[in-house]
Formats: structure tokens, C-alpha cells, sequence
């Protein structure tokens, strides 16, 4: 490990006590600070993460990209890799994260792609697109996240992004019922976000939309070869794709009489 890397490790919280101190020991192996902004949380996540060696703030809650904003703008590095509570990296990863950032080509970019690998109950899918779904993570301090209240995606206008050969895990559920819960409130923010520039928007595009899910996700990209947890994964989320559209469909109707 090397203290000399210009990353700022950067993580926003709310009740993540039990995975807390594994993202950010994570980051500690790799960057030169670790910054967590944390929205209230009632459980010990803000003490757990400074006795791993976190600098702790608070900041009440601005809706996920205004958020992840807030936390990179403490950032003293003039790079910031960024986690989720419930991501982390394994020390094969750290090396390569290592390796990259001290090569000539690091500074050729101004964002690097990592890979994702989702973990679902308990079982790392291994198809469906969760097994390597490209994440932005490591970016520039300069960049920031486009207004969003959900589904946030950096800012890359004339930026040059570029692959790294880097694997986050990601272990996205607790329990099904929460992780149900996580996408319902997901599917309400988007229907809030897109209502006011949706046009022709009517109820039958829901299933629409969530059929095509499960036949490109479960089907074509094999998410039914990871048992019944692809199963209930790609279920949910193709539940997740009916109701957003569901919702986005009730609020354009509303908003257009």
C-alpha cells in the first residue's frame, strides 16, 4: 500500500452499520483520505466509521446526486474514488487500482470504468449483466453528478473516459423484502423525475418495458443459470420496471388534465 496516492475515498450513509467498516477499510488500503457523509443515521454507522479511520460529516438528506456531490466537494485529492456502503474491494483489486494510478496512462483520463460484481442474497450472480456491469468511480475531483433524484450519472461532457481492468463487489441486498422496498421507492423517484418531460406515456408500456427486462436479463444474458436467486433478482426488477413506468404513466395522465 502507498500513502502517497492523490485519492479521496468518498461514501454516503445512512444506516449502514454493518457494512460500513468493510468499504471503508477498503478504501483505506488505497486512498489517502476516506471522507464519509453520512444523512442521519440512528444506528452506528457514523461512530463505526471514524473508528475505522474515516473523517466522519454530517449532511442532511439532497437526494442522491446532489449528495454525492456534497461528499466529493470535501475531497482534498485531485482524484476521488468512489464507493457505495454496501461495495468494497478485494486486495487483488487494490493492487490493480494501485498499479493504474502510479502509470503514465492514469492522467490520459479523465474517468475510469471499474466493474461491478452484484452479490444477491448471499450469491454472487455470475450472469444476467451483474457479473460485470462498468461503473464510473474513479474520476476527477473537478467532476460532478447531473441533477437526479435517482439513477445518477456524472457530468461527462468533453471528458475522456476510459476501462480499467478493476472489480468492485457489491453486495445489494440485506433481505429480499428490504431490497423490494429499496426499488419501490427507487420506482416512485423516477416516475417524480421523468413525469414532467414524459409525453406519450400510457399504462401498457409497463409491461412492455418489464417484459423486455426479463428477456434480455434473464433470458438472453443467462440470469436464469444463477438459480433461484436470479430468479427472485431479475423478478424484482422487472417488477421494479413495470411499476416505474406504471407510476411515470399515472403522473403524466394527471399532470396532462
Amino acid at each position: 500500500m502507498s500513502s502517497k496516492l492523490p485519492l479521496s475515498g468518498v461514501v454516503i450513509t445512512k444506516n449502514e452499520a454493518d457494512r460500513i467498516v468493510r468499504c471503508v477499510k477498503s478504501l483505506l488500503k488505497i486512498c489517502r483520505e476516506v471522507i464519509v457523509l453520512d444523512s442521519g443515521s440512528s444506528d452506528d454507522t457514523v461512530r463505526l466509521a471514524r473508528e475505522a479511520g474515516a473523517r466522519v460529516e454530517h449532511q442532511d438528506w439532497l437526494g442522491f446526486s446532489a449528495q454525492k456531490n456534497a461528499v466529493i466537494s470535501l475531497a482534498s485529492q485531485p482524484w476521488v474514488f468512489l464507493l457505495d456502503a454496501d461495495e468494497w474491494c478485494e486486495d487483488a483489486d487494490i493492487a490493480a487500482i494501485e498499479t493504474l494510478v502510479v502509470s503514465t496512462q492514469f492522467e490520459s483520463a479523465d474517468v475510469w470504468n471499474c466493474q461491478r460484481q452484484t452479490y444477491f442474497l448471499g450469491k454472487s450472480l455470475s450472469f444476467g449483466g451483474r457479473e460485470k456491469e462498468p461503473v464510473e468511480r474513479i474520476f476527477r475531483n473537478s467532476l460532478r453528478y447531473e441533477p437526479a433524484q435517482v439513477h445518477e450519472k456524472l457530468d461527462l461532457n468533453n471528458r475522456i473516459v476510459k476501462a480499467a481492468n478493476i472489480r468492485i463487489q457489491h453486495d445489494t441486498a440485506r433481505t429480499y423484502s428490504e431490497y423490494s422496498s429499496k426499488l419501490d421507492s427507487y420506482a416512485a423517484l423516477f416516475a417524480e423525475q421523468n413525469a414532467v418531460k414524459a409525453k406519450k406515456t400510457y399504462a401498457g408500456q409497463a409491461g412492455i418495458h418489464a417484459f423486455f427486462y426479463l428477456l434480455k436479463n434473464y433470458v438472453f444474458r443467462g440470469g436464469f443459470l444463477d438459480g433461484k436467486q436470479g430468479f427472485y433478482y431479475h423478478w424484482l426488477h422487472a417488477r421494479y420496471v413495470w411499476m416505474k413506468y406504471r407510476l411515470l404513466a399515472d403522473l403524466s395522465r394527471k399532470n396532462n388534465h
